[in-house]
């Protein structure tokens, strides 16, 4: 029964964050309330404060679903890939994202949701240094991974490692604002890849 009872749990948990998702998506973050995502989902506002105190929470939590697929890619390349230039790493995990945003609807609603119909203002603004520390984390193993590929002679001697980090996170957030822009313009998965191959090389000694 209690096995029973935390599956029902999840199950709710997962469907509250799915149609805050929608309701986001249409609404925009500020003007969307608990009590049109309870609609939604088809469940009480008790439900909804069974499982999160406020909407900051919601949107958190809707947000971290992403944030725990790239935590989780990350971790299955480092244990498969054994080649000896980390950079390659960085570039599957590139394109991995832009695959999911580009085929998954649900990583496309929260990338959307939180970089175009979210202002961190507000009740909001205390999740912005969470999010803004997982976009420095993720550099700064970029910038790691770039400066153990210079000092094994993969790059170029002149490549700062940083700057190389910021430059990919330029290149990948560039593609995805565009594409998002409007979309039959280019594959984000074709045309990305190209031109993320293109930035590396550029880079190559």
């Amino acid at each position: 029964m209690a096995r029973k009872n935390k599956e029902e749990a999840l199950a709710t948990r997962s469907a509250i964050l799915d149609a805050a998702e929608i309701v986001f998506q249409e609404r925009g973050v500020s003007k969307a309330s608990l009590a049109e995502i309870a609609a939604a989902a088809g469940v009480t506002r008790g439900a909804i404060y069974w499982h999160f105190a406020n909407k900051v929470e919601v949107f958190d939590a809707m947000v971290q679903r992403v944030i725990g697929l790239m935590e989780a890619k990350l971790e299955e390349l480092q244990k498969e890939r054994h080649d000896d230039d980390p950079v390659e790493l960085m570039r599957e995990l590139s394109l991995y994202f832009l695959d999911r945003l580009a085929n998954d609807p649900h990583y496309f609603r929260i990338i959307n949701i939180s970089w175009h119909k979210c202002e961190y203002v507000g009740e909001m603004a205390e999740i912005c240094d969470k999010h803004l520390e997982h976009g420095k984390r993720f550099l700064d193993i970029s910038m790691g991974a770039f400066q153990t590929s210079r000092e094994r002679g993969h790059l170029s001697l002149r490549v700062d490692p940083r700057t190389a980090a910021i430059g990919l996170m330029a290149v990948v957030d560039g593609l995805i604002t565009n594409w998002m822009l409007y979309r039959p313009v280019f594959s984000l998965v074709d045309t990305g890849a190209e031109i993320i191959d293109n930035y590396l090389l550029g880079l190559r000694s």
